[in-house]
């Protein structure tokens, strides 16, 4: 019997709705990320990019346990001497709460041009509206 590599032709995408109210931050994101490469069917690849869009919405209304609102930090660089900026979880949840959780699922998938065509499948959204209606998505129950 031989071995079954997926071709671009055999790959299906389905559009999901996660609702993130109350779901825990780093559970969440390895749920998404799992879902994004695709490893939930049975003709996963390592080398293809098989995973479902996935629409997040409620992301403002995440949780996150003990104290990393105000511990845990995010870092970025402009490049110049000095140029650091840091921001806590808290400041950045109630700035743009998009960008923790697709910076928690970026670190989660690989480091590479399919790591980052994975993640362009990933949509977010701070409310319950989300301009994706026309694809249809269902409604997936995360169990944790």
């Amino acid at each position: 019997m031989k071995t079954f590599s997926p071709t671009p032709a055999d790959i299906q995408r389905d559009w999901f709705v996660v609702d993130a109210e109350n779901k825990i931050l780093g559970r969440l994101a390895s749920q998404l990320a799992h879902r994004l490469r695709g490893k939930h069917k049975p003709e996963f690849a390592p080398h293809m990019d098989n995973g479902d869009f996935i629409i997040v919405i409620n992301c403002e209304k995440i949780a996150v346990t003990g104290k990393k609102p105000i511990q845990k930090s995010y870092f970025r660089h402009s490049g110049h001497p000095g140029g650091i900026k840091e921001i806590s979880l808290g400041k950045l949840l109630a700035k743009k709460p998009e960008n923790v959780l697709i910076s928690a699922v970026r670190g989660m998938l690989p480091k590479n041009r399919l790591g980052r065509a994975m993640l362009t499948k990933l949509k977010v959204y701070a409310g319950r509206a989300h301009p994706h209606e026309a694809q249809q998505p269902k409604t997936l129950e995360l169990p944790y």
